[in-house]
């Protein structure tokens, strides 16, 4: 790969805010070799879980909140601490320590009590994925780095492989195909720049509900409201109130229309004019009911944001 990418990346890692990163500032492609095994019998087993620092991705939630019977709302009250990717900008989410310590929740004696459904940074571990794109690109591009950790002896194991066999082998290829999406608005919001403007708190509010919190979204997109305004066919309609993966798509192409106006989803003639007239009325009666704060909504006025939406 070019200098210029390694640079890049270099100056990535120098601007982290984890002081001492072990990725090493060197990217590499698929076919690359690696020679890395973790198993029960290696002397650091369940050391990186014990000092864990993961990000989830949308499908790392559905997989974890399916394997542990709840909602995706308790998953992430119970679970996870929500951050900025960005000041003021789009949020991500992080697995919640133990209380009062560094290790991961879902750790035993015997190792990950998730394993199966393991978030991808744990499947990826020792690779690090990079996506990339630049102010002056309309792709993405996707780069790999290699994590090297004192405690970490898999190192030393004999088991070579190229980064593409070892993404098979831990089932990583799935899981990024249907978080493409995701890491999408997070590159061209990144790479937009300041001409895109400050997104609004009910953008990000969506943001994190539609890529997070696919219960509540479900409830939002399945609302008499919703269906009122945008144009769904009756088979994506009722694909999306029983399957996650064809929400979360959904969802999306919903986030593009909002955040940066590419039109995916068609708006019913009428609509928008319709409830702007309805949203003025109704501003009037609260403005008339609360002269102080005129605008503070009702927690379950969704109106604003099905404008949102339509615009």
């Amino acid at each position: 790969m070019a200098d210029q990418d390694n640079n890049d990346v270099a100056d990535l890692i120098k601007d982290s805010p984890i002081p001492d990163s072990p990725v090493i500032p060197t990217t590499y492609d698929g076919e690359h070799v690696i020679s890395f095994r973790c198993h029960k019998d290696i002397g650091c087993f369940n050391a990186c879980c014990k000092n864990s620092d993961i990000t989830l991705t949308p499908y790392d939630i559905i997989r974890l909140k399916k394997h542990l019977g709840m909602t995706s709302s308790d998953f992430l009250k119970k679970y996870t601490v929500p951050y900025e990717m960005e000041k003021d900008g789009m949020a991500g989410v992080r697995f919640l320590p133990v209380e009062n310590g560094t290790a991961c929740q879902l750790l035993s004696e015997e190792g990950c009590t998730v394993y199966e459904d393991r978030p991808t940074s744990c499947r990826y571990y020792p690779i690090g994925l990079l996506s990339m794109r630049k102010q002056d690109e309309y792709v993405d591009r996707q780069a790999y780095a290699l994590v090297k950790e004192e405690h970490c002896l898999g190192h030393n194991e004999d088991n070579k492989m190229t980064i593409d066999e070892y993404r098979k082998q831990q089932g990583v290829e799935e899981y990024d195909e249907i978080d493409r999406g995701w890491r999408q608005l997070i590159l061209k919001r990144k790479s937009s720049g300041p001409g895109i403007g400050t997104l609004t708190k009910q953008s990000l509010q969506l943001f994190f509900m539609a890529c997070y919190d696919l219960d509540r979204f479900r409830l939002f997109v399945t609302s008499s409201g919703f269906k009122e305004s945008f144009q769904m066919g009756d088979a994506e309609f009722e694909q999306i109130q029983t399957d996650d993966i064809a929400l979360l798509h959904f969802g999306f192409r919903l986030l593009r229309q909002v955040l940066f106006g590419e039109s995916s989803i068609d708006v019913k003639d009428g609509v928008t004019e319709t409830r702007a007239a309805a949203k003025k009325e109704r501003d009037a009666v609260k403005a008339e009911a609360n002269p102080v704060d005129p605008d503070q909504p009702s927690p379950d006025d969704n109106s604003d944001m099905y404008t949102m939406c339509e615009n």
